[in-house]
């Protein structure tokens, strides 16, 4: 099997490429923790591409039950099939809809799953899912089958750190954080993104993001994906470097800083600090 060493246009670290590679080598789910905003979803889908795998995403919400990541039996639906004379009732087959682990369980080819934001469901819903993950396959009650993988996924498993994941779930994962990127390593993730960018709109346009990063009191710190998107902003309005070299966060309010700045409370923070640095200015 390839190793992953990042790609084109995801600069991942030496760390986070051995993290990868030894969750696929030691076949346990590699679980992904760090900010949000710093790739992790990404990251599932660039593992999938430099591997050459298919991708199957189940995105976890808040009443996201382990269940249906396996099947959900529609009892509804055969209800209304029964009554309306339906032939398709005697078969409750037709009424099992499969979930994104039987999808990755009976692909013809190996794939990458990811489970995302796994930290949003209940408290009980990792360990709901040690059983599948570790023996790769599940009972089917309504059909009395039972579901084995064909060949293992690579589970990537992402998590904001909202609420405290079970010990036993943990034990059987690879777990990872992935570190804000440093001054140079933000960088290349900009040349990657925007190879054409000017190299001074880049360099004074990163100097007021690591400076807004290290305000006091912000609620939530601009991060990569913050990031791209303002410089995205800035090339498409063709700001000049000049615009940024003046700005500071004690001073200013950056230019389109909607794409920086996410809640009213750092907005107000960065009006109240530049108010008190006008007035102490003035006097």
């Amino acid at each position: 099997m390839k190793r992953f060493q990042g790609t084109a246009t995801y600069i991942a670290s030496r760390d986070l490429e051995v993290a990868v590679n030894a969750a696929v080598a030691l076949q346990r789910p590699l679980l992904v923790k760090g900010e949000p905003g710093t790739g992790k979803t990404v990251l599932a889908q660039e593992v999938a591409r430099a591997l050459g795998m298919p991708l199957i995403e189940w995105h976890i919400k808040s009443t996201t039950k382990a269940q249906q990541g396996l099947y959900e039996y529609d009892a509804v639906s055969r209800l209304r099939d029964g009554q309306l004379g339906d032939p398709r009732v005697h078969d409750i087959a037709n009424y099992i809809v499969r979930g994104k682990l039987w999808d990755a369980f009976e692909s013809e080819v190996p794939v990458v799953l990811l489970i995302d934001e796994i930290d949003k469901a209940d408290i009980e819903f990792p360990n709901d899912l040690l059983l599948e993950l570790d023996r790769m396959q599940f009972f089917v009650y309504e059909t009395r089958q039972t579901v084995t993988a064909r060949h293992r996924p690579v589970v990537i498993i992402t998590s904001n750190n909202e609420k405290e994941l079970p010990d036993a779930f943990l034990r059987r994962c690879f777990f990872h954080y992935i570190r804000f990127p440093d001054r140079e390593t933000m960088e290349r993730i900009v040349h990657a993104h925007f190879p054409g960018i000017r190299q001074e709109l880049a360099r004074e346009a990163l100097n007021v993001f690591f400076q807004i990063r290290g305000v006091d009191g912000l609620k939530k710190k601009p991060a990569t994906s913050e990031l791209l998107d303002w410089l995205k902003l800035l090339m498409i309005e063709d700001l000049p470097a000049e615009v940024l070299r003046s700005q500071d966060p004690r001073t200013a309010i950056p230019p389109l800083y909607g794409a920086l700045l996410k809640n009213e409370q750092d907005v107000h923070l960065f009006e109240r600090l530049a108010f008190l640095s006008r007035r102490q200015q003035g006097r």
